[in-house]
């Protein structure tokens, strides 16, 4: 009896109520409201064509608060920062479309599928540059609708709003298109690779390695005929964020090379004349690893400051590569090399072997990949940008006081660089102005410019060991006092700076092709003419090729300066460049098995173009002089020692992000905006989820 009453119980209690309407308040039918359009109050979708929306929308979110928290808000409210501009405001109002639809007459009218087909195929690059799937609720096989069922441009509007931008806008202004803000490091290698999309026949990307945490170090690369070495033509190079926080010279490279590519295409005569004659390299970023470190602390030391707006200051957060490593401390010391032998017969300051010792120590993969880098390419000029002061540094950066104190420690080519130097800093928007000058180096430098070793005593950079180590004359450029400048001083930083950037790559920009009817000749020795022309770049120097009797190029030959303990040696081909100061120069070329020449060289001051100095090399014995001079020279290892313990070849085989951080499972640097506490993780943003 009593299983009887429990189930009879157990249906009764499963069973609906019903009304019925002899019982009064027995049970209140079910009123279902009739959804109504109402105004748009979405911030992030109140410049769409429509005001009015309704809810539920398409994606079932049932009012606008909730609406509001959910994460595909939340993307369109941060979509322009984390696709650095592009495809702006398209993206965002595709999703507008659907979270907050058009309503008429009481229904949700639908989005065309044809507009989202047109903006995934010329957005989805970018998503997959940021590592970001295409976001659900922009399907547009899902939730857009064709014409035939009567749907509506979500972009309508849009190309008016442009068309009335470009009245306001020159076309042909560079600024117009390039965006000034900070890019992301996924970012930053879209833009480059966009680039070079762009500007194919003049430029190509190339990687020299990866990071210590698997990130790519990709240089971008502007000539006529990209990816080859040309005979005569000069090399040079740009690097950028060596020290992760100081990030402003990698912005300038980012905007230099699109600002190259642009112009070139717009028929910029000046630009197009120096990426035809100069082969221009411009790594934005050795410190990829430490720029994240620094974007992630100017991030979190600005959270919730929304109304006094971002401050950007991150101290030395993510100066060091992720090992906790300082780059520009991390290179053979070779200056103080050149300290201990300066004395000794027949002592070089040129392409010094770097000690086996210096194996033993902590190399970093950026260090690493940047020496081949250098050693591999005939680099000529180069400029390592930085921040926290406005100067132009030269070598030497190691003083020669023996206690190491603060000391002006010139180079053999001084003058050489001091000319470099003000170069930039003359062309510089304020560099020069003593009042606009800021830092330690004030109470040492001359019109924006300051040694090295004078100003603050270091061993181990970068500057000094393209010097010694190679042909390659390096210069530091401090960009400004602010290591990580606002979004919205970038512009203006890009203005003070654009003109130094050409006018700087143009000291080494090759000259036209020399006849003898040429305005001006320059004279050497033995009668021996060579004709210059006169162009608008200011190549300062001279070039040439070494060649033997049969007119076969010598590489490796020392091209030498009497009065300048610095050779230069020829490339693969036997040419050369040797950059100098005006005046009168005895210079000679040698090559071990062949007899030195020796040509005597007038630079006027006024020349502003390279003066072309041949050689030919008659073989014959080795000259007894040249051998001694050469067995004085205490023993390094050979020039050609690199790693000789293969201690760090594993640098040389990163080849994907695996190989290095096998138990690495991280998101997406962008995920920390999504993945809110107390919140479902969105993981329909994750490509490989």
């Amino acid at each position: 009896m009593l299983l009887v009453l429990l189930q009879f119980l157990s249906v009764a209690a499963s069973s609906s109520l019903r009304c019925d309407p002899a019982f009064r308040g027995a049970c209140k039918p079910t009123v279902e409201e009739k959804p109504t359009c109402t105004s748009i109050l979405l911030s992030y979708c109140e410049d769409m064509a429509y005001s009015q929306t309704i809810f539920p929308n398409i994606i079932g979110h049932r009012t606008r608060e909730e609406a509001e928290a959910g994460a595909e808000y939340l993307l369109l409210s941060v979509v322009e920062s984390l696709l650095g501009g592009e495809c702006n405001p398209e993206v965002r109002m595709l999703g507008c479309s659907v979270l907050a639809p058009r309503c008429e007459a009481g229904r949700a009218l639908k989005p065309c599928r044809g507009v989202c087909e047109a903006v995934q195929r010329r957005c989805g690059r970018a998503f997959q540059a940021i590592d970001m799937a295409w976001p659900y609720f922009m399907d547009c096989d899902r939730f857009f609708f064709s014409e035939q069922e009567g749907c509506y441009d979500p972009l309508e509007g849009l190309s008016e709003q442009r068309a009335e931008a470009a009245d306001v806008l020159p076309p042909d202004d560079a600024a117009s298109v390039i965006h000034f803000v900070h890019h992301s490091n996924a970012q930053m290698i879209s833009v480059l690779k966009r680039t070079e999309e762009r500007c194919s026949d003049i430029a190509r990307t190339y990687s020299i390695g990866r990071s210590a945490d698997g990130r790519e170090l990709l240089v971008i690369e502007f000539s006529n005929n990209p990816g080859r070495h040309e005979l005569l033509e000069p090399e040079m190079k740009y690097v950028g964020n060596v020290h992760g926080n100081e990030v402003l010279g990698r912005q300038l490279l980012i905007y230099l090379a699109q600002y190259l590519c642009l112009e070139y295409r717009l028929g910029n005569e000046r630009v197009q004349s120096l990426v035809n004659r100069t082969r221009i390299h411009i790594l934005p970023s050795v410190n990829p690893d430490g720029y994240e470190v620094a974007a992630a602390g100017v991030q979190d030391s600005n959270y919730g400051d929304e109304q006094e707006g971002l401050r950007y200051d991150t101290s030395s957060i993510g100066r060091n590569n992720a090992q906790n490593v300082d780059l520009n401390r991390n290179f053979p010391d070779l200056t103080s090399v050149v300290y201990r032998r300066r004395r000794q017969k027949g002592y070089r300051t040129d392409h010094i072997p770097i000690p086996d010792s210096y194996w033993f120590g902590k190399v970093a993969p950026e260090t690493y990949a940047v020496m081949k880098w250098i050693r591999s390419v005939p680099f000529v000029l180069s400029a390592d940008f930085h921040g926290g002061d406005l100067v132009v540094s030269y070598p030497y950066d190691v003083s020669k006081h023996p206690l190491d104190r603060n000391m002006f420690s010139p180079t053999p080519d001084d003058q050489v660089f001091k000319l470099l130097a003000r170069t930039y800093a003359n062309a510089h928007g304020t560099m020069s102005i003593e009042s606009a000058q800021c830092g330690s180096s004030r109470a040492f430098s001359q019109n924006g410019t300051v040694n090295g070793a004078q100003w603050s005593s270091f061993a181990g950079g970068m500057q000094d060991f393209n010097y010694l180590h190679t042909n390659c004359f390096e210069v530091t450029v401090e960009l400004g006092c602010e290591r990580f400048p606002p979004d919205e001083d970038l512009l203006t930083s890009w203005h003070e700076n654009q003109e130094a950037l050409i006018k700087f790559a143009e000291l080494v920009s090759s000259d036209w092709t020399c006849s003898p009817t040429s305005a001006f000749s320059l004279c050497v020795c033995v009668c021996v003419c060579v004709c210059v022309c006169v162009v608008p770049q200011a190549h300062q120097g001279i070039k040439g090729i070494v060649k033997d009797e049969d007119g076969n190029g010598i590489q490796g030959a020392r091209v030498s300066v009497r009065g300048i303990r610095h050779d230069v040696t020829t490339a693969e081909n036997g040419d050369y460049w040797r950059l100098l100061t005006p005046g009168i120069h005895i210079v000679s070329a040698s090559a071990p098995g062949f007899s030195r020449a020796m040509k005597k060289v007038r630079l006027p001051s006024r020349m502003d173009s390279a003066g072309r100095v041949d050689f030919v090399l008659h073989k014959s014995v080795v000259e007894p002089d040249v051998q001694e001079e050469a067995d004085s020279i205490p023993s390094l290892g050979t020039y050609d020692r690199f790693d000789p313990y293969n201690q760090y070849e594993r640098y040389a085989t990163m080849t994907d992000l695996s190989s290095i951080r096998e138990e690495r499972a991280e998101k997406p640097w962008w995920w920390s905006y999504f993945a809110l506490p107390g919140r479902p993780a969105p993981t329909w943003l994750l490509k490989h989820y």
